[in-house]
């Protein structure tokens, strides 16, 4: 009988940094267009994979002299090169031990959620979109922070993850009391360009029986901000996309946008035609350029929790070493 443990070393040594089990049961109650049960009614476990970003991909952003290597390797690669080895290694145990798995990697979405025709009554539109956050929480691997960035013991906001779903039947990680973590310091909000994050409005939901809490995220800020910066943090914005994003960050947080202002129509699109750094990364790539190098809900939430004691993953010296860039517009 395969275990838990197994499954967890094996997991390692195919490269994962971290590892969780959960038990899908947990995932009773989620949104129909968001429960993985629906891929596979017959699983019993989801195995959840870690893979650290170094914090020294974010070195030349906090030094404003090279911004590919958070993109390429901190993000690209893990999610198309890195994970999709370590959930086949992975697969091939469980296969190998007589049960099925379910390989869901981070670029799964690319070809759309909910586009298509349910092909049962009852049963959502395929594709099914696995919440990561959630699912990670789910694996006992850490906390959703009030920026809504997953943080662990070991990385804090510094991973990205993939996961698999099996009918083994393996003991499951116990979820992590909320607030372990991440003590609402606001870090997040006061760092964030974009004024992405609420630092008084927050969203809610419950997850086997464990009330957790995130701030509210204005996704479209985030989404431009996040891949081409602000006017006072990227070296590489036309006057154009500028006016374009004191626009979107000049409006109230929340507010419903126009169509050019809009999460799929427009924050993605203008930032792959109108800036052309990023229209590189995403032809390099196929992940956006993230020239706003997730100043807040990631820098200042690491060089946070570094300097409370708060992580696994330590360092001889501290992140921020002098003081912050920032480009004078005026």
């Amino acid at each position: 009988m395969l275990s838990a443990e197994a499954v967890k070393q094996a997991a390692l040594a195919s490269g994962a940094d971290i590892v969780g089990i959960g038990s899908m049961d947990r995932f009773e109650g989620a949104p129909l267009q968001n429960d993985p049960r629906y891929i596979y009614p017959e699983a019993k476990s989801v195995i959840g994979l870690g893979f650290r970003i170094h914090r020294g991909l974010l070195r030349g952003i906090e030094e404003g002299t090279f911004f590919a290597g958070y993109p390429s390797m901190g993000y690209a690669n893990i999610n198309d090169v890195y994970a999709p080895i370590a959930l086949r290694e992975v697969g091939d145990v469980l296969e190998d031990a007589g049960h099925e798995a379910v390989l869901y990697q981070n670029t799964a979405i690319r070809m759309g959620c909910g586009v298509g025709e349910p092909v049962r009554e009852g049963y959502p539109k395929p594709d099914v979109f696995l919440h990561f956050r959630i699912a990670a929480y789910i694996c006992g691997m850490g906390e959703i922070g009030w920026s809504k960035v997953f943080l662990t013991p070991r990385f804090g906001p510094r991973q990205r993850f993939a996961f698999i779903f099996t009918d083994a039947e393996l003991e499951p990680d116990p979820m992590m009391q909320p607030g372990t973590i991440c003590d609402r310091c606001m870090a997040c909000v006061g760092e964030c360009p974009a004024n992405a994050i609420s630092p008084d409005r927050s969203v809610s939901c419950t997850i086997a029986g464990q009330d957790i809490e995130w701030g509210e995220l204005d996704e479209q800020r985030c989404a431009a901000v996040y891949q081409v910066g602000t006017p006072e943090y990227s070296p590489f914005m036309p006057e154009h996309v500028a006016e374009y994003v004191d626009t979107l960050t000049s409006e109230p947080r929340g507010q419903n946008r126009s169509e050019m202002l809009s999460y799929g129509g427009g924050a993605f699109s203008f930032a792959k035609n109108e800036v052309p750094y990023s229209s590189k990364a995403w032809e390099s790539w196929h992940h956006p350029s993230a020239i706003g190098g997730a100043r807040g809900c990631m820098r200042a939430c690491m060089i946070h929790l570094e300097e409370q004691g708060k992580l696994g993953n330590t360092f001889d010296k501290p992140f921020r070493i002098r003081k912050p860039w920032k480009l004078d517009r005026a």
